[in-house]
């Protein structure tokens, strides 16, 4: 049993990856400052108002427009078209920095014919963003994405059309999440789960587990291109 609490993984059969903050890097502070700037608010106020109604948006039931201007509201201040256009690119282009660690491992897992999987909280925008530009999707086995399919982490249904896509049983999947709800919902459902905090982490908590596919040393070999 590994310290985390996971069962032995080296039977495992597929690897699924959160999106935001596992397959991406977060955003910088200046693209926090330069989005809190265009409303008139602290960058702190922006990110506790940026994550009030971010479920409903990324499962699609509230529009970019709608969500920018009910922030704004919520921050007691109006934006106009411009302004609610240029927040909407602003945030897609903040959350398109790949993180080059789990790329390599990505590519790694498939060469050796593990099955992989996207399954992401993610808005109707930001999905087209993504099919349109990160040709890094194409290494991927199936792609659950919660607009698409009217669910988000951590209810049970989104889990399942990502299992069923892929094919495999639960116990025989992995999710690499940044959140401990996701990861516990997961868990629930028998999946395997392991909150991602770094790649030093992940990769010391697969080895605890007995999988042998690991992450990356960054420093001990270059990264692909997204």
């Amino acid at each position: 049993m590994a310290e985390n609490g996971q069962a032995e993984l080296s039977n495992l059969k597929a690897v699924i990856f959160d999106y935001g903050d596992v397959l991406c890097l977060p955003p910088t502070g200046e693209e926090i400052e330069a989005s809190a700037w265009i409303m008139g608010i602290s960058p702190d106020l922006y990110r506790a108002l940026w994550s009030r109604n971010r479920d409903v948006y990324d499962r699609g039931d509230m529009s970019p427009e709608t969500y920018w201007r009910t922030l704004a509201e919520d921050a007691g201040t109006s934006l106009d078209a411009a302004q609610v256009e240029e927040l909407h690119q602003r945030d897609m282009a903040m959350w398109s920095r790949p993180n080059p660690g789990m790329l390599a491992w990505l590519q790694d897992l498939a060469a050796a014919g593990m099955k992989t999987a996207i399954l992401s909280n993610m808005h109707a925008g930001m999905i087209q963003h993504a099919r349109q530009n990160f040709r890094w999707l194409d290494w991927l086995n199936w792609k659950t994405f919660s607009a698409e399919v009217g669910s988000i982490k951590p209810e049970p249904a989104i889990y399942e059309h990502c299992r069923r896509g892929l094919g495999v049983a639960a116990t025989d999947s992995l999710l690499i999440d940044d959140r401990e709800v996701n990861v516990l919902a997961a868990r629930s459902m028998g999946f395997h789960g392991i909150q991602y905090k770094s790649m030093a982490q992940l990769r010391s908590e697969l080895q605890t587990a007995g999988f042998s596919i690991l992450p990356p040393d960054l420093a001990a070999r270059s990264v692909p291109s997204a």
